[in-house]
């Protein structure tokens, strides 16, 4: 019921949607091997509101995808949330360092993955990776290096390895030696929540 002479406030500014953040990645960001509650996107989301940000974090991430398989699925993706995100967290690369795909490659399509969120005016934070030390220092270093080159080029927000702190403990990882676990990820949360919370501040700035 209205009073005369009073308008009802718009809904959107009655109830401001919760800042929507996509992880959008491999399986590092799908939480490959857990409950989904112990994944990457439920135990962020459960540390954003523990600092009192009442965010929402949606898998984007897909088991196996290497950078071009991703880049491949971005826009219906990104159709898929309804809503343009507020903060793409891109997790990616690390497969096609597993496989020893070229660096150039890689680059490329996460450079396009990197462009179209521009282009849109989604806010990203990328998530590095290493290289794996089997792979030869000439492997490593162009690999290593592709993740800054591509913050600077791109004027983006660099977390430099998603693994930090994880990587070769094997108490923190699952018998495969390759994913975290429950702890594996509480820990990459912890470390990288306040790259994230910084993103999203920036972005409501």
């Amino acid at each position: 019921m209205l009073v005369a002479g009073l308008v009802a406030p718009p809904a959107a500014l009655a109830a401001p949607r919760a800042p929507l953040v996509w992880a959008f990645g491999d399986s590092l960001s799908a939480g490959y091997g857990l409950p989904p509650a112990d994944g990457f996107p439920s135990q962020l989301q459960a540390a954003l509101r523990r600092a009192g940000i009442a965010a929402t974090v949606r898998n984007g991430g897909v088991a196996g995808d290497t950078a071009a398989q991703a880049r491949a699925r971005l826009r219906w993706g990104l159709r898929g949330l309804g809503v343009a995100p507020d903060l793409v967290i891109v997790e990616l690369g690390a497969n096609d360092m597993l496989r020893g795909l070229p660096v150039a490659q890689a680059r490329a399509n996460l450079d396009a993955v990197l462009t179209e969120l521009q282009r849109r005016h989604i806010p990203v934070l990328i998530a590095g990776m290493r290289a794996a030390p089997n792979l030869g220092s000439d492997y490593g270093r162009a690999f290593d290096g592709l993740y800054p080159a591509l913050a600077r080029a791109h004027r983006m927000p660099l977390y430099p390895f998603f693994l930090d702190g994880v990587a070769a403990n094997r108490t923190l990882l699952q018998a495969d030696g390759l994913h975290p676990n429950r702890r594996g990820v509480s820990i990459i949360v912890g470390r990288m929540l306040p790259a994230v919370t910084a993103a999203l501040r920036q972005r409501q700035d």
